[in-house]
């Protein structure tokens, strides 16, 4: 009986790391007949674990949903991070999980080995959140809102947007993005054929959604860079581009996450567009990078430099 147990744990850890299986390799798996992953599968179908199976010599087993949640089987490092993920959705920005959150993370846990609660407690303990980070979204909005991604249908919503009236927008929905402080929706905008993000904690969805519609090609850069863009467009009342000379995943290292946007020219250089409240606080903050860059095309900004290195030159004592 116990080698029978220990056998079905493992057949139902095969199961949830894959998608599809075939009968021959989770018996070859297992070091168990054919015969007896069917018997196995069995079980695990009495224990309330929906496995589909597709007969034939092809055939083979799916974990599927069912209509109630069976228990779940995470290695260490699963465990490690959904127990993170809780605790950060605890104090995060989604409406109505804090307290779920708790609820879940003191049910796992309470099972954690000591080993892997010494993990976790660490990053606890020496990670202090900054408080204030953005606006609440609702959770069950963010959930529409990837179903219609996933599901590919049209999406019906009322947006407000800053002080402005409220309007009824049509939208086809394809990623959802957050920056850490808010949520984004990234879609195609049917009405304005054109790309748009809107702020999720500002947009009310109407359901049932519209009809499927076949996806985009993403925006110039992705959607993460789209959103980006326009985060930096409406935070710095200066913006302009450089051309730095390193890499680019040197300067994306270097630089303010989702407001700044860096783009490779070659092995070497890459584009810069940033953003500051004034020329003047933009070259100091270029300069901070530590690396070589040319103004592009940005008046104001080469002034600044110029000011600027003229102000460094005069404070710097002459060499004897």
């Amino acid at each position: 009986m116990l080698e029978t147990s220990a056998r079905l744990l493992r057949l139902l850890s095969l199961l949830q790391a894959r998608r599809d299986w075939p009968g021959g390799d989770l018996a070859e798996r297992l070091g168990v007949t054919t015969r007896t992953v069917r018997a196995d599968v069995d079980r695990l179908r009495s224990l309330g674990y929906p496995v589909h199976s597709t007969p034939g010599v092809a055939g083979g087993y799916r974990l599927g949903a069912g209509a109630a949640l069976p228990p779940l089987l995470l290695d260490d490092d699963e465990a490690v991070a959904v127990a993170i993920g809780l605790r950060t959705a605890a104090s995060g920005t989604v409406a109505g999980m804090a307290e779920t959150s708790v609820r879940a993370l003191a049910k796992l846990e309470q099972v954690l080995p000591s080993r892997l609660r010494q993990r976790v407690n660490a990053l606890q303990t020496y990670t202090v959140p900054v408080p204030g980070g953005g606006p609440v979204v609702d959770a069950d909005v963010l959930t529409a809102i990837a179903r219609a991604c996933r599901d590919r249908e049209q999406l019906r919503f009322d947006y407000r947007p800053h002080n402005d009236a409220a309007s009824l927008r049509t939208v086809e929905p394809h990623r959802l993005v957050s920056t850490g402080r808010r949520w984004y929706l990234v879609g195609w905008d049917r009405d304005r054929e054109d790309w748009r993000s809107f702020r999720v904690d500002r947009l009310s969805p109407r359901i049932p959604t519209g009809p499927r519609f076949t996806p985009r090609q993403p925006p110039e850069g992705g959607f993460a860079a789209y959103v980006a863009r326009g985060v930096t467009a409406v935070l710095w009342a200066y913006r302009a581009q450089v051309r730095v000379h390193a890499p680019a995943e040197v300067v994306v290292q270097r630089v303010p996450p989702t407001t700044w946007i860096v783009a490779p020219i070659d092995d070497r250089t890459c584009l810069l567009d940033a953003g500051a409240d004034t020329p003047q606080l933009l070259a100091v903050y270029l300069g901070a990078l530590d690396l070589d860059f040319d103004v592009l095309d940005a008046p104001e900004l080469a002034a600044a430099t110029r000011r600027l290195a003229d102000r460094y030159a005069r404070s710097a004592p002459a060499r004897s």
